[in-house]
């Protein structure tokens, strides 16, 4: 039977073990394994049904592991690593010889960060080693961004989730690399670019990559519903055309009047960016469980948040 409890010091204690624990960040929930065991970074790519060329993220407790993990690090990441840790930031890095191939899928770098949740950082400093936490989902679904999503994916095959109450940002990190010591975006997350650039200047995005890409979240197809998924700049006038069709609709600020709609899940009144993006995965999630035939989300405002929202929206509905 799983556990959900927000006992710190026994998620610690199944980490020891070799086990896996799910973790609450402020972007989504974990599932988290030692970086140091085999056996729990395998039991990660298979709880998760991972393809093993996708490498993972490491979670840190503090800007003073960086070198431990990471050398040769750019003065571009550090400036990065000063304004946005803890939080939403993960930087691709060229690795120590000390981290396993199996966590980096075999790359010369490795994805770091440091979450920006209490208990996930407790957790860190409970334990005397890293911890590798891809999102607590089946590889291609939607993201969990509460306990009760971890425990409806994985009831029967994980210990433990560690409550952390709802994730705050609700979409993943957003993951800069570095080439040639120049910044470059491998994944639209819950960090703008704009702010990014406020930081560091202009930057290059690369965030398609479909064999061996240089961190998670570059597949074409990823973050989907089971439920057929649209995304529409016209939401209203494409329902039109499917009136016998059981239809759950995903929007930013304003409803579609409409008397034939089974759900419509609207992401923040106020037009609000950030708050939309915090519930999108769980708005998605609700729809998924309508037993409709279609989903239809709205193209959302190509700005900010709006462009990361808009790529998890693309990704899920991607053919």
């Amino acid at each position: 039977m799983i556990i959900v409890s927000e006992d710190i010091l026994k998620a610690a204690d199944i980490l020891k073990e070799e086990n896996l624990v799910a973790i609450p960040t402020e972007t989504v929930y974990g599932l988290a394994g030692n970086i140091y065991s085999e056996k729990a970074i395998k039991a990660i790519f298979e709880m998760k049904q991972r393809p093993f060329f996708n490498p993972l993220i490491v979670h840190i407790k503090s800007i003073a592991q960086l070198d431990e993990l990471a050398k040769e690090i750019p003065e571009k990441a550090r400036l990065l690593a000063d304004k946005f840790w803890p939080g939403s930031l993960t930087m691709v890095l060229k690795k120590q010889e000390s981290v396993p191939d199996l966590v980096t899928a075999g790359k010369e770098s490795v994805a770091i960060r440091i979450p920006n949740h209490a208990a996930t950082l407790a957790l860190l400093e409970a334990l005397d080693f890293p911890l590798a936490a891809p999102s607590a989902n089946p590889f291609g679904c939607i993201s969990p961004t509460s306990a009760s999503h971890v425990v409806n994916y994985f009831a029967e095959k994980l210990r433990m989730v560690l409550d952390g109450g709802n994730c705050q940002n609700g979409i993943e990190s957003t993951i800069i690399g570095f080439e040639d010591e120049e910044a470059v975006l491998y994944r639209l997350g819950s960090i703008s670019v704009e702010d990014i650039e406020g930081v560091i200047g202009k930057i290059q995005i690369k965030n398609k990559k479909e064999s061996a890409p240089h961190a998670p979240g570059m597949l074409s197809k990823h973050y989907a519903p089971v439920t057929p998924t649209f995304l529409i700049n016209d939401v209203a006038e494409f329902i039109k055309e499917f009136p016998e069709r059981r239809i759950g609709l995903l929007l930013f600020k304003d409803k579609v009047e409409s008397t034939s709609l089974i759900h419509q899940e609207v992401l923040s009144v106020k037009g609000d960016l950030k708050e939309a993006a915090s519930n999108l995965y769980a708005a998605m999630h609700r729809l998924d469980m309508k037993k409709l035939d279609m989903i239809v989300a709205e193209q959302f405002p190509d700005f900010e948040l709006g462009k990361s929202i808009n790529d998890r929206l693309e990704r899920a509905t991607a053919k």
